[in-house]
């Protein structure tokens, strides 16, 4: 009675740790959940103001599917002074969410029987959007001894390889990709005519590094997807606010996916979006100082009582080595058994985290460092 694309996908990890986590509380535990990717920061006075502003000024209705034109004139410029790409109003698609714009690219880019290569660990969407569309995921290793980059992937690229999947900085390690790294990618997408989709979600994340954008290389613009969002930089998760750009022919069939199915995202919420972009950026600033103060107690405290984490170059997210105790799905039951602190196994996004898990450290600080002591706890 189902259908078989739905049987090639499996539930979300990380959302099903969170729904455990979440019955948990309600049943009166005092849980400490770190395993939902989302900032525990308020979406910026500013930005809630303008939303309220345009609902309240009728702007309630349906909006263009592409996105509304300030909007979308908005995130061209941004990419062009930030980002370095050549891209214009007519060139941008705004989405709810930019999971949604992943979606769509992967049923608009992929068919039966193409290949995609994901660099191992990656974020579980990944793998779920390109099986939705009938292609294989094709897992690289990372190292992680060098924060989780790739090394000497060309091996894998086969005749049915499509695209690329790049995220930097990352999730779930926090992996930074630098400007060799990017480079190495594009010859090899240039060399073997690939699609290359950067997700590029949290960008401004980032700690004492510089964020590149691959699509800004030399012939890396007519086969780049460049896909972001609100929701991190402007915890703006619940607003459902993401937007990509594509070379011409590309966007137009993702177009025609948006209009077909969601049809744009939420009219007033846009408003807020032109907002974020905008106004002012201190508070972003502000909260990547925070993120990168729990950054420091979280793996700190790990190391100190022998879990071996690198310490993550962007997002918020550690991802520690726990071999010494079990597996990562082992560890993970017991610390919600035995502490009340929910994580995520690391085999959720690839076989390369079986021995890990994930830490998402968007809580804070005196939560960070109650739960480091109930970890201390159950491994000493």
């Amino acid at each position: 009675m189902t259908s078989a694309r739905l049987k090639r996908v499996e539930e979300s990890a990380t959302i099903r740790i969170s729904n455990i986590a979440t019955r948990m509380i309600k049943e009166g535990k005092d849980v400490i959940n770190f395993s939902l990717g989302e900032p525990d920061f308020n979406t910026p006075k500013n930005i809630c103001d303008a939303a309220a502003k345009a609902m309240y000024e009728g702007k309630t209705h349906y909006a263009p599917s592409a996105g509304i034109p300030e909007l979308r004139a908005a995130i061209a410029e941004k990419l062009r002074t930030e980002n370095n790409l050549d891209v214009t109003e007519a060139g941008v698609l705004v989405t709810p969410g930019a999971k949604q714009g992943i979606f769509e690219v992967m049923m608009g880019v992929l068919d039966d029987g193409d290949q995609a290569l994901l660099f191992d660990p990656a974020w579980v969407t990944y793998d779920a959007c390109i099986r939705f569309a009938g292609a294989e995921t094709v897992w690289v290793p990372t190292v992680p001894e060098k924060g989780f980059i790739p090394d000497n992937f060309e091996e894998y690229i086969t005749d049915k390889t499509k695209l690329i999947v790049v995220n930097s900085p990352g999730n779930p390690t926090g992996g930074v990709f630098g400007k060799k790294t990017l480079q190495c990618i594009a010859d090899l997408a240039i060399d073997h005519d690939l699609i290359v989709v950067s997700d590029e979600i949290y960008e401004k994340i980032i700690y004492d590094r510089e964020h590149i954008s691959i699509g800004s290389f030399d012939g890396m613009q007519e086969r780049t997807i460049t896909v972001n969002g609100f929701s991190k930089a402007y915890a703006m998760t619940g607003w459902r606010l993401g937007y990509l750009t594509a070379p011409p022919e590309i966007l137009k069939l993702l177009l025609k996916i948006q209009s077909h199915s969601v049809s744009s995202a939420t009219t007033f919420v846009q408003y807020g979006g032109l907002e974020a972009l905008q106004g002012p950026q201190d508070s972003v600033k502000a909260m990547v100082d925070r993120f990168k103060v729990r950054r420091d107690v979280l793996v700190d405290g790990l190391n100190k009582m022998g879990l071996e984490c690198k310490k993550p170059d962007g997002a918020f997210y550690a991802f520690a080595n726990v071999s010494e105790y079990g597996n990562g799905t082992e560890v993970a039951e017991r610390l919600l058994k035995e502490a009340q602190v929910a994580v995520t196994p690391g085999i959720a996004f690839g076989a390369s985290g079986e021995n890990f898990i994930r830490i998402s450290y968007a809580t804070s600080i005196d939560r960070i460092r109650e739960a480091l002591e109930r970890l201390e706890a159950v491994f000493t």
